[in-house]
């Protein structure tokens, strides 16, 4: 019986995913009882066994050295950001310990006075699995204005934003293209899930996630990975309207598991006027919070 891993998941639905066609493999006219590449295939394309290739995707190998790591994601077509997450699922497979609730996450009084400072940019603050840790006016009535302002300061009811985009009908309307949103939320938590395996709350949220949303598990089953950057979204705000924002992500060295995330628009265009007027409505202005 097979008893795959995570690294094994993963390298079984990215190798669904691939044709011959996408790898210059001649179909010789036959009808494939399997999608995708066949382990043979992969095995060959990659320069390793068959035998060893089937057991790393049933998890009964646990020891892929980086070289060969390499060479089946470059059979793979994978991204860098793939690669990587390649690599992380292959280091953190054999050290898995029994799931456990870490430690409460707050957002540092130095990033309370940076959000503040930033008045005029909505900004929030991330921790480990998406929660809000911290927001200023203005991130507040961008994302969130039907929820408490107050509401990331107790651990227990704080947002947590891929939950908002699933679960929650104003996230979900704010976005104009929700699927793409969506699936970018997806692909940053595969990457979560991944650097934080033994993370008994993450692993809740994403179950939670698949119970309650059928687009969720249709989306985890395929095992994106994208990490958080930079993306440009439209967005159907229900103060001002239509409006096109770039969202930053930028990591905190002394907080590695923390991000601060920023929204901007294009200066002088239609959507910095729109955050503008957002800012005025909620009586945000300079040197506020």
């Amino acid at each position: 019986m097979d008893r795959r891993s995570p690294l094994g998941e993963f390298l079984m639905a990215r190798r669904a995913q691939l044709g011959p066609d996408d790898v210059g493999l001649p179909r010789y006219g036959e009808r494939r009882r399997v999608p995708g590449l066949r382990r043979e295939e992969l095995a060959m394309l990659a320069g390793v066994s068959a035998g060893y290739y089937t057991r790393l995707e049933q998890g009964q190998s646990l020891n892929a050295s980086p070289e060969v790591l390499d060479a089946i994601a470059a059979a793979m077509r994978l991204t860098a950001a793939e690669r990587e997450h390649l690599h992380v699922l292959s280091t953190t497979v054999s050290h898995r310990n029994r799931p456990a609730a870490p430690p409460a996450e707050h957002a540092s009084a130095d990033l309370r006075t940076l959000l503040a400072a930033m008045s005029d940019v909505p900004a929030l603050v991330m921790g480990r699995r998406n929660d809000v840790l911290a927001w200023n006016g203005a991130g507040h009535a961008l994302f969130a204005g039907h929820l408490d302002i107050a509401s990331p300061d107790d651990p227990d009811t704080r947002p947590n934003m891929s939950r908002l985009v699933f679960l929650d009908a104003h996230t979900r309307a704010l976005h104009r293209d929700w699927p793409a949103k969506a699936r970018a939320v997806v692909g940053n938590l595969r990457i979560l899930t991944a650097r934080n395996p033994d993370d008994a709350c993450l692993a809740a949220l994403v179950g939670e996630l698949a119970i309650h949303s059928p687009e969720f598990a249709s989306l985890w089953a395929e095992h994106t990975v994208e990490p958080c950057g930079r993306d440009v979204y439209d967005l159907a705000h229900p103060v001002v309207g239509d409006l096109t924002v770039t969202q930053q992500t930028f990591h905190i060295p002394k907080e590695p598991h923390q991000s601060l995330v920023t929204i901007t628009a294009e200066p002088g265009s239609a959507s910095s006027a729109a955050l503008t007027v957002l800012r005025q409505a909620c009586g945000i202005g300079k040197g506020s919070g």
